[in-house]
């Protein structure tokens, strides 16, 4: 039961993190003086959440993923582990480095009144939305590999 809280937790945290990036990418597009604290607050927040879903997937990877890729591995969806959760162990760093860097981007001088620092923190948060369903994804696509697997 403690696994499935972990992995819950994870999920959660990770979907609310891609939600205040999709709030934060409209908020910047309609960029105001009214804003500006809402866009600097959610940045941290995507930020928070991020990190926070990585800290307890990590935990969960190491402590209960052998298991179940040793079940993916001899099922039916061998791939669910060789190429998903391979290309997730790889680009997860990507998403953090991002999460971590939009705070930054977001409470520069200026960034929300010049174009390229503005057109920076849209991008930033763009690709944290883009990779954050990716993973999403993947975890589902893994989750499914250890139904698969014990046969259901």
């Amino acid at each position: 039961m403690l696994n499935q809280g972990f992995m819950m937790s994870h999920v959660l945290l990770g979907i609310l993190g891609i939600l205040f990036a999709v709030a934060l990418f409209v908020d910047v597009v309609n960029a105001s003086e009214k804003n500006s604290g809402r866009i600097k607050k959610m940045s941290l927040a995507v930020s928070a959440l991020i990190v926070l879903a990585y800290l307890i997937g990590g935990y969960w990877y190491v402590v209960y993923y052998g298991g179940d890729r040793d079940i993916i591995k001899a099922g039916k969806w061998p791939w669910a582990h060789n190429y998903f959760m391979e290309v997730k162990e790889h680009v997860f760093f990507l998403l953090l480095l991002l999460s971590l860097y939009l705070p930054i981007a977001t409470h520069r001088i200026g960034a929300l009144t010049d174009k390229k620092n503005k057109n920076l923190i849209l991008v930033i948060s763009a690709l944290i939305i883009l990779i954050g369903l990716f993973m999403d994804g993947a975890g589902g696509i893994i989750s499914r590999g250890v139904t698969i697997g014990l046969g259901r």
